[in-house]
This record gives structure tokens, C-alpha cells and sequence, in this order.
């Protein structure tokens, strides 16, 4: 198992049952019979076949059911929800007393505040989001430190000198994708041209558009750019499959080793790497702290030097690159290369 960063230390909780739900809200986390149902996970758009965020997540809870014995219940958010949406979805699972409970997805943050003030006795996560409450561990991740890696191997690939990136949608998140890949394209060779892309500016409909990922891929291979990274969900499969038409150009996972993933085989040997979160290893963190009786608390920080995030190497396309990638690698480690997680 990948070793993580806590920042802030866990606590500790008694082994006395939880008490069933009440007027003031507290939730049983247990059944009738005595058993606890699981744990509770609300995925961000998309849902778990997305082949990148969220089915990184359901990977952990996978885990969980494989080596802990704990089931898991998915649900999934609409586009254009509100956070009042989130609320319900959350609060209904807390009800059913699942623990834990976790948002997969920053827009869960502000929810997850509230519900899990709601429900003391549940401990509730959120990725990509932090969230407070002594209740709640909020997972974050350095996904500037990956993207970073990735913009060196498309800095080494590219014949056309040209290299592409397609965020989904134009926030702080996603943008600390961008920044990384065009700092690790620029320090690598500041000769290769970055063009910068969003597909919506303030829509999650960017998560989950893969037509419009599509059309901007093929927009940008017609402008000679050979290696595209895509940050945007589900979409960015629209962007794989774009890139997989063009003999010689390449596209860049995210999230999950998308090389790897059934629902994109046939593109595989287009995908040249991804920068990998380790969003599984936290859901399993979360969900084995739970379990052991120990829950985790405060924010949880994935990062380069932690292992919680990496670029992935299946397909063997980047071997004969790898010595620049270690290098870069261990010159974020050390703190000798600081990546910028702001454009």
C-alpha cells in the first residue's frame, strides 16, 4: 500500500455502540441486526464508469469489499445539481447508517460541512475538497507535482513541437493541472508550444461532454499538435478517442491509469501515460480507519514524495524517457523543483 501524509493527526473513538438516529440528527451507524450497511459513496458526474475520477474511488471502495469484507453504496450526481442536491443524497445515506460517508468531487465540500455537523456519530470524506469538522477527512491531492511529470514526457515525445492541454472546466482545481504540465513542458524544452483549452467555463457539464472534448482535440490535431493532456473526466474520453485516430499523436490520461481501463482498450496504445491520483488509496485510507475504529480526521495530503501521485508507465511508451522523468521526479522531492499549482 502507497504511504500517505497526514496533516492533521486522526481520533481515536470509543467502541460503544452508535446511537440510533434522533431528532437532533445523530446517525445510527449500524443496522437493525447490528451490522453496519457499509459505506456510503456519492460520486461526483459521471458515476463510476467515468474510466478516471470517480472509478479511481470506487477502486478503494472495491478494495474495501475485497480485504475488509465492507460493501459499498453508489450513488450518483446530475449535472447542474445544487447544493442542496448533494445535501439530500449525503443526508439519506447517514440516515441508512452508512459510514463512512464520502463525496467523491470538490463541489461535495460545502455539503459535506453541513450534513456532517448534522450526523456527529458518521465520519464523512470529501476528495478535492476540505471540508470542516472533526468528523470529516478531507483527501487533497498534489496534482500539479503529476501533471508536472506528464508535461516532461510530452515536452520529450512530441515531433511537431506542439503539445496540447483540454481542461474541463475552468476552476482552481483544474488548474493546478495545467500549471504543472506547462511548467514540466517548459522546463523540459521552453522551444515546445503549450495551447491551453477549456471546454466550459464555470459548467460541470466539462466533466462529462465528451462530444465537445471530441471537437477539441480534433481541433487541436489539426493544428499540428501531436500529445494532448486531457483534465476532465469523463470527457477527456472523447478526447482519447480523437487522438487515437491520428497515427503518431498521443493522448495523456488523468486520474486513473486510463491505459489500463476496459472501457478505453481499444485506445490504448495511444495513451502515453497519465498522471495518476491516488484517489482509491485515500477512499481505502478513509474506509479501513473506519473500520479499524480509529477514523481519520482533518485533511489528508496525496502527494509525488507520499506516492499519492504518479505518472503511470503501463504500455512501456515512456521507458526510454525515464531517466529525465526519475530526475524530475526526484527534483520535486527534494524540493530542488517547485511546481506551481497556479497558472
Amino acid at each position: 500500500m502507497r504511504r500517505v501524509t497526514r496533516l492533521v493527526s486522526t481520533v481515536a473513538v470509543t467502541a460503544a455502540l452508535a446511537l440510533t438516529a434522533s431528532a437532533c440528527g445523530e446517525s445510527s451507524t449500524e443496522t437493525a441486526d447490528g451490522e453496519s450497511p457499509g459505506v456510503g459513496i456519492a460520486f461526483d458526474v459521471g458515476g463510476r464508469d467515468d474510466q478516471s475520477f470517480n472509478e479511481a474511488a470506487a477502486r478503494g471502495a472495491d478494495q474495501a469489499e475485497e480485504e475488509l469484507g465492507v460493501s459499498a453504496n453508489f450513488q450518483t450526481a446530475r449535472n447542474d445539481e445544487t447544493d442542496a442536491d448533494r445535501e439530500q443524497r449525503l443526508t439519506e445515506l447517514a440516515q441508512e447508517g452508512y459510514n463512512p460517508v464520502i463525496g467523491v468531487g470538490f463541489l461535495y465540500g460545502n455539503a459535506i460541512a453541513r450534513v456532517a455537523e448534522q450526523f456527529p456519530d458518521t465520519t464523512f470524506g470529501v476528495v478535492d475538497a476540505v471540508a470542516e469538522g472533526d468528523n470529516v477527512y478531507s483527501m487533497v491531492f498534489a496534482e500539479h507535482e503529476a501533471s508536472y511529470l506528464a508535461g516532461v514526457a510530452a515536452a520529450l515525445k512530441t515531433e511537431t513541437g506542439k503539445v496540447g492541454f483540454i481542461g474541463g472546466v475552468n476552476i482552481p482545481l483544474i488548474q493546478k493541472f495545467q500549471a504543472g504540465f506547462e511548467q514540466g513542458v517548459n522546463d523540459t524544452d521552453p522551444d515546445v508550444v503549450v495551447d491551453v483549452q477549456y471546454l466550459y467555463a464555470d459548467d460541470d457539464r466539462g466533466f462529462t461532454d465528451v462530444a465537445k472534448a471530441k471537437e477539441q482535440a480534433d481541433g487541436m490535431l489539426g493544428r499540428d499538435i501531436d500529445v494532448i493532456y486531457s483534465a476532465a473526466g469523463l470527457a477527456g474520453n472523447g478526447s482519447i478517442e480523437e487522438v487515437a485516430g491520428v497515427e503518431g499523436a498521443w493522448a495523456i490520461g488523468v486520474d486513473s491509469d486510463q491505459y489500463l481501463q476496459d472501457g478505453l482498450a481499444e485506445y490504448k496504445d495511444s495513451i502515453l501515460t497519465s498522471a495518476v491520483k491516488g484517489v482509491n488509496v485515500a477512499v481505502f485510507d478513509l474506509i479501513q480507519s473506519v473500520h479499524d475504529g480509529e477514523p481519520l480526521n482533518g485533511v489528508g495530503e496525496y502527494t509525488l514524495a507520499d506516492e499519492g501521485v504518479w505518472l503511470a508507465t503501463s504500455g512501456g511508451f515512456i521507458d526510454d524517457i525515464m531517466d529525465e522523468i526519475d530526475t524530475a521526479r526526484e527534483g520535486i522531492i527534494s524540493g530542488e523543483i517547485v511546481v506551481n499549482d497556479t497558472p
